[in-house]
């Protein structure tokens, strides 16, 4: 069963907007709310006149387990949450359209963020004459490879003494913005200029005031510091993982995370802490088997994506150790693993004919996402130059990242973008999108703003007001 929802309101603008869903789905997307990462301020699309509607992906679960991966066990259950029910439900919803307006819809879009981003993008890339527009948000394009860096993370978190807790991760994020903050020319509280962070920041030598944030000696000492192990532990986030076998997509690895500079759960007085903290390492270390999902405190989101992933949709053993399972390389279970990236990944290829029939793609992605990896869209966008070519693809797609911005919610920046004007102006008048900006409705009470650069420019500091998108400019 698909459980879904279509809403269609009294005075219809003519278009139309399927919303992706989340994590693993089970819950039905109901096409009330904002666009992800859209203004709470401004009307919704369903307000503004759309046909909207969304699914829960082919399976029920219940909102706190948006990680259970039972559903898997059935072929079905896990083609439609791959991809399948986003074709079976934009048919359906199609249909009550010409229904009830005896019309289809002139423009039809679709938004979604992290798995909803996925699914955006397997719906222009697999039905691509279905669609005019996508908004894409922080997107698990190449999930398996996602899950398979978790596992890759979670062996290293699981082994003695290596998992960081919130006051560890407040160490380590104090360290990075103490070296990197000013490098985009002004202190501010947001690391813009990642790159050369990246280039400078080595955990093992930083400091967190005067004092090394490497525990003394490389043995855990205490709360503010950084044991070898724990070290490592971040080192392994940063890391790509490489893959001695091909994706069906082609690709053999994913690129790690932007880990310098990321909130992955700190000891903040935050009114989005507590979500912060769930959707990145948790309170509670990963283990074999692994701990249960409870609101007082959970595992990694990683970890239990890998874990629910391997025992249902691989192996197919509830029993089964994923402690044990080498994402590089996994024996007997590679093949299968092949066979999944086929069903849930997005083939950059496939985005060609979309975009040749004129479909535009307006995407963004947090720099400081800590569960899906903003670098894995810098790889999407490589993808889509050799692919289709760097002409179509700059006719289809424009790519933003957004610093300081975490996974859906951020303690940093907390993005608000206007996005759904910008792609209809590109999509209904063919003009394409020009400056914009991001709003941080939480982090700053009297509002910072900042340009959306498109990757692969930042935002520097030039003069003026701290707090305006004007004092900066988008530099490479």
């Amino acid at each position: 069963a698909i459980r879904f929802q279509v809403n269609l309101p009294a005075r219809w603008n003519h278009r139309s907007m399927l919303f992706g869903g989340g994590g693993a789905n089970g819950t039905v997307v109901t096409g009330l709310d904002q666009v992800p990462a859209g203004p709470k301020t401004s009307p919704t699309p369903l307000a503004q006149g759309y046909v909207t509607y969304g699914s829960d992906s082919g399976h029920q679960a219940g909102p706190a387990t948006s990680r259970d991966g039972r559903f898997a066990l059935n072929d079905e259950a896990l083609r439609n949450f791959a991809g399948d029910a986003l074709k079976k439900t934009h048919d359906v919803a199609m249909r009550l359209t010409n229904l009830r307006y005896d019309s289809a819809p002139r423009y039809r879009y679709v938004a979604g963020g992290s798995t909803g981003g996925r699914e955006a993008l397997l719906a222009a890339s697999r039905w691509p004459r279905d669609f005019d527009g996508a908004l894409v948000l922080y997107p698990a394009w190449n999930a398996v490879a996602l899950n398979l860096d978790f596992g890759q993370m979670t062996r290293q978190l699981a082994k003695p003494g290596a998992y960081p807790n919130p006051a560890k991760r407040t160490a380590l994020f104090t360290a990075a913005l103490q070296k990197c903050d000013g490098l985009d020319g002004v202190r501010d509280g947001v690391i813009s200029n990642q790159k050369r962070c990246d280039q400078v920041f080595d955990p093992a030598t930083a400091r967190v005031g005067t004092l090394p944030l490497r525990c003394k000696g490389g043995k855990d000492t205490g709360p503010n510091c950084l044991s070898d192990e724990q070290i490592r532990s971040f080192r392994t986030l940063d890391a790509p993982l490489r893959l001695p076998y091909r994706l069906a997509n082609g690709e053999r690895r994913y690129p790690g995370f932007t880990t310098w500079g990321t909130d992955f759960g700190r000891v903040f007085a935050h009114p989005l802490q507590a979500t912060v903290i769930t959707l990145n390492l948790g309170l509670v270390a990963p283990a074999s088997p692994m701990p249960a999902v409870l609101a007082a405190g959970s595992p990694p989101y990683g970890a239990t994506f890998w874990d629910e992933w391997v025992r249902f949709a691989v192996t197919r053993d509830p029993g089964f150790d994923t402690l044990s399972l080498d994402p590089a390389h996994p024996g007997r279970w590679q093949q299968r693993i092949v066979e999944l990236s086929r069903l849930q990944e997005v083939d950059p290829r496939g985005l060609r004919t979309f975009a040749r029939h004129g479909g535009k793609i307006l995407m963004a992605h947090g720099v400081h996402d800590g569960l899906v990896s903003n670098r894995a869209t810098q790889q999407l966008m490589d993808r889509l130059n050799a692919d289709l070519g760097k002409p179509l693809t700059r006719e289809a797609v424009r790519y933003y990242e957004i610093p300081g911005y975490g996974h859906a919610a951020s303690t940093v920046f907390n993005a608000e973008w206007d996005s759904l004007p910008a792609l209809r102006r590109w999509v209904e008048r063919g003009r394409a999108p020009g400056a914009q900006v991001v709003a941080d409705k939480v982090g700053v009470p009297t509002g910072r703003t900042r340009p959306l650069c498109e990757y692969p420019t930042w935002p520097r500091y030039v003069r003026g007001n701290v707090n305006a998108a004007t004092s900066f400019r988008c530099v490479q």
